[in-house]
């Protein structure tokens, strides 16, 4: 038989499984209990962050609309709407208008989510302005080591506010990681997260860093940053040191408590985009980018026969590539040809068009 030693979370839709499971083996565990019994619900997570006394946003949550009404009446818009249980942009809306708000507050209650089932309540927020980061970390008995912090490159596109373009790494002794990883371990102690990885999104705002929201696992992406995140630090990134962190508690507190300064390389992640949609019968495109002097990887999330949609959020992103070089010039000479690519909508060939 097995000796079970850990259990950890594969995916944001098995957190709170993990978390009951951990907790009932008796193994390091993040618990189920008092407050953090619900910790991945993003009211929850910015009422817990604002009792801690850290920068958190207004907001008003409901199962009806008359529960969030007052709220949007008086808060300035914009406003986002977005389901308490979501992942990927999923379901999140900047609505400039009582009347837009209230339309998208009874869409949300009526589709599935994309981790599975239905929504059942709404999040109304204020519009946090200012560029949002992820800071990624992993933790054990509290002791919090920062993997990397990131910038999101986020633009309005196909009538969408928030479109992933990618995600470029930032210098752990930037002005702006300064004060992004000490408030991040401040939300991590808030919610209760004294165990494991987790991949926090967070603005920085006219009044400092703000919460957006703290996903209480792993970076996402299908590791696809992992051969990236190894090369900025030189040899280790979330994974490793997530599997140190619940086997190996020496060589966890080996690991820096952040990234090297200067970072050890020089690349980013893209998130495809899509200015066209249809049937897909061939992807020329993608056999272009394989060849480009920075290419690392190529993880498709489409195929032929798939039907592509214009992308407006992650989950209608047609994939996503590493690039890497030593020559930041060839770098950006191939992430400009990519965007060019998407432009001319190279990408893909359609047996029919929409």
């Amino acid at each position: 038989y097995y000796t079970i030693v850990g259990c950890i979370a594969g995916g944001e839709a098995g957190v709170d499984m993990a978390d009951l499971l951990s907790e009932k083996l008796g193994v390091l565990s993040n618990g189920t209990k008092g407050d953090f019994a619900n910790r991945r619900d993003k009211r929850v997570q910015q009422d817990l962050v604002r009792d801690a006394g850290l920068r958190a946003v207004r907001q008003a949550c409901g199962e009806k609309f008359e529960d969030v009404e007052e709220f949007l009446r008086s808060e300035q818009f914009p406003v986002v709407l977005k389901p308490t249980d979501s992942a990927g942009s999923d379901g999140v809306k900047l609505c400039h208008s009582f009347e837009q708000a209230k339309e998208h507050f009874h869409h949300l209650l009526t589709v599935e989510a994309v981790n599975g089932g239905y929504n059942t309540q709404v999040l109304c927020q204020e519009f946090l302005q200012g560029k949002e980061y992820v800071v990624d970390h992993v933790s054990r008995n509290g002791v919090h080591k920062t993997m990397m912090v990131w910038v999101y490159d986020k633009r309005p596109r196909n009538g969408s506010q928030f479109v992933y373009f990618g995600m470029l790494p930032i210098d752990p002794t930037s002005d702006e990681a300064k004060v992004l990883i000490p408030y991040t371990r401040g939300v991590l102690d808030a919610l209760g997260m004294r165990h494991g990885p987790s991949h926090g999104e967070i603005i920085i705002t006219n009044d400092g860093p703000c919460l957006v929201e703290m996903n209480c696992r792993a970076h996402g992406g299908d590791g696809n940053w992992t051969p990236l995140a190894r090369a900025l630090t030189g040899s280790y990134c979330q994974v490793d040191v997530t599997a140190n962190a619940y086997l190996d508690e020496e060589e966890f507190h080996k690991v820096p408590d952040v990234p090297p300064s200067p970072l050890k390389a020089h690349g980013l992640e893209i998130n495809l985009v899509s200015y066209s949609k249809g049937k897909v019968k061939s992807m020329p495109g993608f056999d272009v980018i394989k060849k480009l002097p920075s290419f690392v990887c190529l993880s498709p999330a489409v195929s032929i026969g798939s039907e592509v949609k214009y992308t407006i959020d992650l989950i209608t992103s047609p994939g996503c590539c590493v690039l890497m070089n030593s020559d930041e010039a060839v770098l950006k000479k191939d992430v400009d040809f990519i965007r060019y690519l998407e432009e001319i909508n190279g990408l893909f060939v359609y047996e029919t068009k929409g």
